[in-house]
């Protein structure tokens, strides 16, 4: 699968370029260097490749990571991790992949399509997580 947009812009941050600040842009960004700041591509992609150091927030509709990250990610619609990449920080996201092989140190949310994350998100851990009332356990059946 390739990297390049179908369509709009696209801009490559190449090996030996080192950013220190925020980055904003209307077009698809990837980067194989040095990146320390913030990213928000709102509406486009974010890809960090197999030699990207990136130490930012992400804000994107995809992050796609090869190399390392260590920030959080935001991803309107789909964060990917592939098996070399390392991943430090939160993700918020409505899809993820996960590659065997990827480093992932973090929390993370899976946003909802339709209605907001956390109520649907803290509901579903707390119904998961704790047992249902008037339940006994098998340490009361004794």
């Amino acid at each position: 699968m390739s990297t390049t947009p179908a369509s709009g812009g696209f801009a490559n941050i190449g090996k030996t370029v080192v950013i220190k600040g925020d980055i904003s842009g209307s077009e698809d960004i990837y980067v194989d260097g040095q990146v320390d700041g913030s990213v928000q591509l709102l509406g486009h992609s974010l890809t960090i490749g197999p030699n990207g150091r990136v130490h930012a927030s992400v804000a994107a509709k995809n992050v796609t990571v090869g190399g390392s990250l260590e920030g959080n990610i935001h991803a309107t619609e789909r964060t990917e991790m592939r098996k070399s990449a390392v991943v430090n920080g939160d993700v918020q996201t409505r899809r993820i992949a996960i590659e065997e092989g990827a480093y992932f140190k973090g929390k993370l949310e899976i946003l909802s399509d339709n209605k907001a994350a956390a109520p649907g998100v803290s509901a579903a851990a707390a119904t998961v997580s704790s047992p249902k009332p008037g339940s006994s356990s098998p340490e009361q059946n004794k």
